[in-house]
């Protein structure tokens, strides 16, 4: 499991603004200095529910996507677009992936944390290898929210957006996040 640390000093922080520090972190909140990782009593089913999304969309699986996801569920894409129930986002992602190409997603979970009973909240990063390709494409990265909720002891998507991570004023955070993918592209 990936850990994560807060800026080591005052200096770190040069360029951000006067935001809480809870926003400042690609990770959960932290003392600086202090390694973290993220501490929900079901984390490992949480991440096995984005591992899962990922293996199906990199299998062009519409069924496979849907798999995790509520009867209501909601997954809104990289171009904005919403698709609302389980067996919608079945069929409408049989479409898009019997349609065309869809490049290959690769994500890093960056923290798993409870909502309130029930429900937590999982962020991400992950970049896609288009078609063909064999690298990233930086203007593809997205930062993943996924919203999970317990279904009698059976956790579930509820929500999953992806929100383009342009990161326009801060490129070093972009080409850091591609570097990052790269490694797990080339692990064995």
């Amino acid at each position: 499991m990936p850990t994560c640390t807060a800026p080591s000093s005052p200096s770190a922080r040069v360029g951000r603004s006067a935001r809480p520090d809870h926003y400042r972190h690609s990770c959960p909140r932290s003392f600086e200095g202090v390694e973290l990782t993220a501490a929900h009593p079901h984390d490992a089913q949480i991440r096995a529910l984005y591992a899962s999304f990922l293996d199906g969309w990199n299998r062009r699986s519409g069924a496979a996507v849907a798999a995790g996801f509520t009867d209501d569920g909601d997954i809104v894409g990289f171009d904005g677009s919403h698709h609302r129930g389980r067996l919608s986002i079945a069929a409408d992602l049989r479409q898009v992936f019997g349609n065309h190409p869809t490049p290959t997603y690769v994500g890093v979970v960056r923290s798993v944390r409870p909502m309130a009973p029930g429900v937590a909240v999982l962020l991400a990063h992950a970049g896609m290898v288009p078609p063909g390709g064999d690298d990233f494409d930086p203007r593809l990265h997205v930062v993943h929210t996924l919203v999970a909720v317990d279904e009698d002891g059976r956790w579930r998507i509820s929500l999953l957006q992806s929100t383009p991570a342009r990161w326009h004023q801060h490129p070093e955070a972009r080409e850091a996040l591609t570097e990052e993918l790269r490694g797990l592209l080339a692990a064995p």
